[in-house]
């Protein structure tokens, strides 16, 4: 059962299951908290623990704050998408076909049948940036798994609320967010290379960030220019 501690002017939400450290995370759009932590953990320790990173909460939440958002999408002609970090003008042809999206001649063009609402464009085209990330990471999964000497894991994409990447070291998973197909090449390539080295060290300790820094010395500029990008718009349920 999930309790609460106060820290003041920010509520943490606490929840003890059957694990070995403890995770904080910052969830989008408001700064939501969260500590999941050892069932053998007193709530006192969790306190002091959560007391210990009040200031990167703080900086984490001003972030989530300061962060740009795009606007809704409606899919009419001339919108504004964008793929691997390139802007492209959306083009609506109505026809009664399979559904398609393509890039041609240097816009972004959907095939819909006439009788396509706005929902259904919108899942056509997020099954197609699913796809996208799909084409993409077998090829940096067979360059880096031999570099950090992991297991290729197995690939999940989908659409996520509250984070650009996920790991199950345990039962080798990893899941990518389809919104990276947006991004440039490189923020992808450096979530998938973080989660994969997630399968050496399951926590964002001083040895994760050593690693990190032999395997991919820039890691820090691609996750800030990941970061100041606008992130999709929705409304957020919890």
């Amino acid at each position: 059962m999930a309790e609460t501690i106060d820290l003041g002017c920010i509520n943490v939400e606490v929840i003890q299951k059957d694990i070995k450290n403890v995770h904080l995370s910052v969830y989008p759009p408001t700064g939501r908290v969260r500590i999941s932590a050892p069932l053998h953990m007193s709530l006192d320790t969790i306190r002091v623990s959560a007391i210990s990173k009040l200031g990167w909460i703080k900086q984490e939440q001003q972030k989530l704050r300061d962060q740009e958002r795009e606007t809704p999408r409606e899919y009419l002609d001339r919108e504004s998408h964008r793929l691997w970090g390139k802007r492209y003008l959306l083009k609506v042809v109505e026809r009664e076909s399979a559904p398609l999206v393509e890039i041609k001649h240097g816009k972004l063009v959907l095939q819909v049948g006439c009788e396509a609402d706005t929902a259904k464009k919108q899942a056509i085209v997020a099954r197609w940036y699913r796809d996208q990330i799909k084409n993409v990471v077998p090829a940096l999964i067979e360059k880096w798994s031999p570099l950090i000497n992991v297991t290729p894991p197995n690939l999940f994409v989908r659409q996520m609320k509250t984070k650009w990447g996920s790991c199950n070291s345990a039962v080798g998973n990893i899941r990518l967010n389809s919104e990276l197909a947006k991004k440039p090449r490189e923020c992808l390539e450096y979530v998938l290379v973080h989660e994969l080295m997630h399968f050496l060290e399951p926590t964002h300790n001083q040895r994760f960030i050593a690693l990190m820094d032999k395997f991919m010395p820039l890691w820090r500029h691609h996750r800030d220019v990941l970061n100041r990008l606008p992130v999709r718009h929705e409304k957020w349920i919890y």
